[in-house]
């Protein structure tokens, strides 16, 4: 079983990924989201763990309601209200919530 987490835009991804092994996908919808990039995340993802971390304005409240919907299951994590998107929050809090989210085996200390 593969784990994939959702991002919004590649540099959250950058970010993330130099926090996480190789083991974790990383996807991103690059801001946007309609029928084809959903899609391709359904195709992708199947029934595997998913984790959707999307910034915490309108637009990623936008996009992590599409996602609740194609993906119920799917875990939450959140940046702090004030931070610049997942790429502009600290790695020390992003540590954190991939470790409240039970990942800490995949982060690179």
């Amino acid at each position: 079983m593969s784990i994939y987490i959702v991002v919004e835009g590649k540099n959250d991804r950058i970010k993330l990924r130099r926090l996480l092994s190789s083991e974790i996908t990383i996807l991103c919808t690059f801001g946007t989201l309609n029928a084809v990039k959903l899609e391709c995340l359904r195709d992708r993802i199947h029934d595997d763990e998913v984790f959707l971390f999307m910034d915490n304005d309108s637009s990623g409240k936008k996009i992590r309601g599409v996602l609740r919907d194609a993906f119920p299951d799917a875990q939450h994590l959140y940046t702090r209200r004030g931070y610049a998107g997942v790429e502009g929050t600290p790695d020390e809090y992003l540590i954190a919530q991939l470790e409240k989210a039970a990942l800490d085996e995949f982060i690179i200390y």
